[in-house]
């Protein structure tokens, strides 16, 4: 014993640099031991062996029986395994011996989110990538809408036209023309029930229709000019409602929407600080939406306290409904989806697509369509189905001058019938993406050479309903498969064009015919643009009466704007079974009133308009001249003279004469009266122009 400690003294004077230095793992902590402290630990804490060692202490034992060490291996450090302290650092970086929880040798890979049914529901949309037909309107399309329940197509155009089509199979049939505004068509609306369809006009008018019976209901004329217009009441509401908003003014005005009422119901003032720029209605939710020209979104009741609902959520602030504030960009379209849980915006100068939950305003999914997001996904040749250089800068221009506030409000961002898809128009066409998956799922006309704006998609039901059972199902009948078909339909207008395009189920499509030619095509220079004009308006018309008929030539060069008055309404059917409600022998008999006692009555526009005095007087009888109540104040009746009246010169505007059917002028003129209106009515069967 005495042997040892003398070398463990000597161990201890040996200078600190001679002695070798090998680390050891104690647990999880390596350590720095001298020769000396090596040699008492392996002789007091053998255990330690064991920590790292892959055989466990006991087998160990087992297979090494424990004995006396012996001096010589105290020398050589050894551990009593026979193991060297090479071999013990080997053992102690060995990845083996970690303690704790081992990694997978690879990440497990993302599932992919996937939609059920998701080609049941692709195959619900037009399944040709191409258009299939198109048709006209005389100037460029702003509007293009398709009324649900009732399955009426709706087309206006920046002239102020409104047309209704019947939607039938694979196809629209033309029902009725209007010229409902005297000037540019700001908004249109359609209401959840389908049944009311409302335009607003730069003319400060606001025409209402009936959608069933395609016909002109009411007019309200407001003292503002309209920036957008919005049917806010729910399907089978009795009393339909219309919310207004103003160009100049941060205000919303609610209306009767059967114009029984022409001054507002109820005006929102402290709702924005700025222009409201787009209002919709979520039926589902009884709540309205509007955004303003600041980027402000706000939900309101259209009843009651105009307050925010209490089925959505609680805290703007929880909300992402800032979005557009923050990104200084102003929402131009905002539409529901059918379920009403989600809607969808697109926005300048931004040029996002947005896509927001309903009840909690929390953004749901967002798609750049900016300018350089386009060019880098050119570049990148990651577009679908990237374009030759040359196309895709002309796209380009037409893309930049999208920019524009005269264009803005007419792109809009639209779901299909089960909101899981929505459609856009971009420079590669019509998108349609599942928002579930992120996927473009379609494109439609991807080949065209117009630029999509605005949409709308019409998914018809079977053509032939009935009860189907399981063995029908099974038996791959091709009649039944046929009956079974939907009549999908998408429309689309185009950047600058004066067209609308439908794309259908129909594969076999003809270029050379699919493009009808419905409306005269415009002339070159202005004169021959007037000439047209005068010819479309027609130089004459025949009165139906009951008294007979009365021939009239028109002069629309002398007054162009009373005669299109005439002719159009006429055209309408607005004179239809009106009579004639003044008579005064030897002097003229007055009609055009459909009120009937000569206090009603309007022009095609909606409001008075001025007087046209030419070098036509009234120095002839059987002149036709426009009735008013005072300078400039036109508007619908008018009058046939039955003697020289030179006293109205200057007065009323003449733009016709008689010229066949006088007999019929004195027959009305001689009939018998009471205070100036005949006793039996004398009516005006029809109008027609030639």
């Amino acid at each position: 014993m005495s042997d040892i400690m003398d070398d463990i003294v000597a161990e201890i004077r040996e200078p600190i640099a001679a002695r070798p230095v090998v680390p050891i793992v104690v647990g999880l902590t390596v350590k720095t031991l001298s020769h000396v402290e090596r040699s008492i630990f392996a002789t007091f804490k053998p255990q330690a062996v064991s920590i790292m060692d892959p055989v466990s202490t006991n087998e160990k034992r087992a297979a090494s029986p424990s004995k006396k060490r012996s001096r010589a291996e105290a020398d050589q450090g050894g551990i009593g395994n026979g193991s060297t302290p090479a071999d013990d650092v080997e053992d102690a970086s060995s990845d083996d011996d970690d303690i704790g929880p081992a990694l997978p040798s690879s990440a497990p890979k993302k599932k992919r989110r996937k939609l059920p049914y998701e080609k049941l529901y692709v195959a619900a949309l037009p399944s040709s990538p191409r258009y299939s037909k198109s048709l006209m309107h005389k100037e460029q399309l702003s509007f293009v809408t398709f009324t649900p329940y009732t399955s009426f197509l709706i087309t206006s155009s920046t002239d102020g036209a409104v047309k209704f089509w019947k939607k039938s199979s694979g196809d629209v049939e033309f029902v009725k023309e209007f010229r409902a505004h005297n000037g540019e068509i700001k908004s249109v609306t359609v209401s959840a029930d389908g049944r009311s369809f409302a335009s607003a006009g730069a003319d400060k008018t606001i025409k209402i229709f009936d959608v069933a019976s395609f016909d002109l209901l009411t007019i309200l004329t407001l003292e503002f000019v309209p920036k957008t217009v919005c049917w806010v009441h729910r399907r089978g509401a009795s009393l339909p409602i219309l919310a207004v908003s103003s160009e100049s003014e941060n205000s919303i005005r609610i209306y009767d929407g059967r114009g029984e009422q022409t001054g507002p119901l109820h005006t929102l003032a402290g709702l924005h600080k700025n222009p409201v720029s787009i209002i919709a209605f979520n039926n589902e939710y009884d709540c309205a939406i509007s955004a303003d020209e600041g980027g402000m979104i706000e939900y309101w009741r259209p009843h009651d306290n105009y307050e925010k609902p209490d089925n959505v959520f609680g805290m703007k602030s929880s909300t992402n409904l800032f979005e557009f504030k923050k990104a200084k960009s102003v929402p131009t379209s905002v539409t529901i989806s059918p379920t009403g849980h989600q809607f969808a915006t697109f926005s300048f100068p931004d040029r996002k697509i947005r896509v927001f939950d309903f009840p909690t305003g929390k953004l749901h999914r967002t798609y750049d369509e900016s300018l350089a997001t386009i060019q880098d996904m050119q570049q990148a040749s990651t577009e679908t189905g990237k374009l030759e250089e040359v196309e895709f800068g002309r796209r380009l221009a037409v893309e930049k001058e999208l920019d524009n506030h005269a264009v803005r409000n007419r792109i809009n961002v639209i779901f299909d019938e089960t909101g899981n898809f929505i459609l856009y128009g971009s420079l590669s066409g019509t998108k349609v993406i599942n928002t579930l998956t992120n996927r473009v799922v379609k494109i439609y006309g991807f080949e065209e050479s117009f630029r999509p704006l605005n949409l709308t998609l019409y998914q018809g039901q079977p053509e032939q309903k009935g009860i189907v059972t399981v063995e029908m199902a099974a038996s791959n009948n091709p009649l039944l498969k046929e009956a079974e078909a939907r009549d999908a339909m998408l429309v689309a207008t185009g950047s600058g064009k004066v067209r609308f395009y439908m794309f259908t189920n129909d594969q076999e499509i003809s270029k050379s015919t699919r493009d009808v030619h419905n409306e005269r095509q415009r002339f070159g220079n202005a004169k021959q643009q007037e000439e047209a004009k005068a010819r479309e308006l027609g130089s004459g018309a025949v009165i139906h009466t009951t008294h007979g008929d009365i021939h009239i030539r028109l002069f629309p060069d002398a007054a162009p704007k009373a005669v299109e008055n005439f002719v159009t309404h006429s055209r309408n059917g607005y004179y239809n079974d009106v009579i004639f409600h003044r008579v005064i022998r030897k002097f003229m008999i007055q009609t055009g009133d459909p009120m009937g006692d000569g206090t009603g009555g309007e022009s095609i526009w909606g409001k008075e308009f001025e007087d046209e005095f030419s070098t036509l007087k009234h120095d002839k009888p059987y002149t036709v001249s426009m009735a008013n109540a005072g300078p400039n104040t036109n508007g619908s009746q008018f009058f046939i003279t039955t003697e020289r009246t030179p006293w109205l010169d200057s007065k009323h505007t003449v733009f016709g004469r008689a010229v066949q059917g006088l007999d019929v002028i004195h027959q009305i003129e001689n009939a018998r009266v009471y205070k100036e209106k005949p006793v039996e009515d004398i009516k005006i069967i029809n109008i027609s122009i030639s």
